[in-house]
């Protein structure tokens, strides 16, 4: 039985959220609930995420990490392939898919910046790296709003692809019906 496309949205938000609060590391928590909800398994593109966790690298000096996790599900289904690597405009659809990402979430965060939104969403920006300050980000309650964020990239992210495959659908139906 086939999936509504709210049940494929919802299953992305769950499943990263859960995964953000399980494991963290939220351009993969992001990538893992965008793949589980469109039946998708690449573990390349999941590890290549790994280092652009809280900015780049837990720094925080970087957009956010659940941004570029949506980015790169997405840049994995529309971008560009090595074989076309010589062609621009091989470029297009991923970066205006992406682009769409980036402008919804700037839209419902105000920012994009990992620093900016630990500050908006926790307080202020925690070092990840130093025990103490992981710990006190814990108790500002980080875990349970970045988890929410990385849900919600997850479900824009999903939006995004289910809406360009429904566009590419109809193109080819509309293909096939004038042939």
């Amino acid at each position: 039985m086939e999936k509504s496309k709210d049940e494929i949205l919802d299953k992305a938000f769950q499943r990263a959220k859960q995964h953000e609060m399980k494991s963290g590391g939220c351009p993969q928590c992001t990538i893992a609930g965008i793949f589980e909800a469109l039946d998708i398994e690449n573990d390349d593109v999941f590890m290549a995420a790994t280092g652009l966790a809280d900015g780049v690298g837990l720094t925080g000096d970087g957009h956010c990490g659940a941004l570029s996790g949506g980015a790169m599900a997405i840049s994995y289904l529309y971008g560009r392939k090595k074989e076309d690597f010589p062609k621009m405009m091989k470029l297009i659809k991923a970066n205006i898919l992406s682009k769409k990402l980036h402008d919804q979430f700037v839209e419902k965060y105000g920012t994009c910046r990992c620093t900016d939104i630990q500050t908006k969403l926790v307080g202020r920006f925690y070092n990840l790296y130093d025990p103490a300050e992981m710990e006190a980000a814990m108790k500002a309650g980080m875990m349970d709003k970045c988890s929410t964020l990385v849900g919600e990239v997850a479900r824009m992210a999903t939006q995004i692809i289910l809406e360009e495959k429904e566009r590419e659908s109809l193109k080819e139906k509309e293909g096939k019906s004038q042939s």
